[in-house]
């Protein structure tokens, strides 16, 4: 059975599963350019943070999955409710730098608060890359180590 149709649009001939495929990816094309409006721009601020969140996922996985050595779990095993929770907090992120931005936007602050805002998060993933580094027995320098113990102390301190 060959039951086909074509549709006719703006003079291009189209399948409906061209039509429908053409339709999604114009919607996320629109998704995407809208979040990075909310985000205050596609700059290399903002490229960083992303590589960073997504390298401190994946070190982070594969801490857990391959080294079993996660420091969320008291097996060290990965955890599909603890990488549920790790995107959870990504994404809280970003909506910290959407408020950011807001937040400029109100003040004409220009692009302060986010700079800050992303340049304080970059800090934090870039911290926890390392030390999922460190986890899976990856040299790191005498100083690196020190300044994490350090910042792990004061983190602890600041919990009580």
């Amino acid at each position: 059975l060959k039951c086909r149709r074509i549709f006719i649009r703006r003079g291009v001939k189209m399948s409906k599963l061209e039509l429908i495929k053409n339709t999604f990816l114009g919607a996320m094309a629109a998704a995407g350019a809208a979040v990075c409006n909310a985000l205050g721009g596609w700059d290399s601020a903002l490229q960083a943070l992303l590589l960073f969140m997504a390298l401190d996922y994946i070190t982070g996985l594969v801490c857990a999955v391959v080294f079993k050595k996660s420091v969320k779990t008291q097996s060290g095993a990965a955890d599909s409710s603890i990488c549920f929770k790790g995107l959870v907090k990504k994404v809280a992120v970003l909506v910290c730098i959407i408020i950011a931005v807001r937040l400029d936007a109100l003040t004409n602050g220009g692009n302060f608060g986010r700079n800050s805002v992303i340049l304080f998060f970059m800090g934090n993933e870039g911290l926890s890359i390392l030390e999922n580094l460190g986890l899976m027995g990856v040299p790191l320098p005498a100083f690196i180590k020190s300044a994490l113990e350090l910042l792990k102390r004061k983190g602890n301190e600041g919990e009580n």
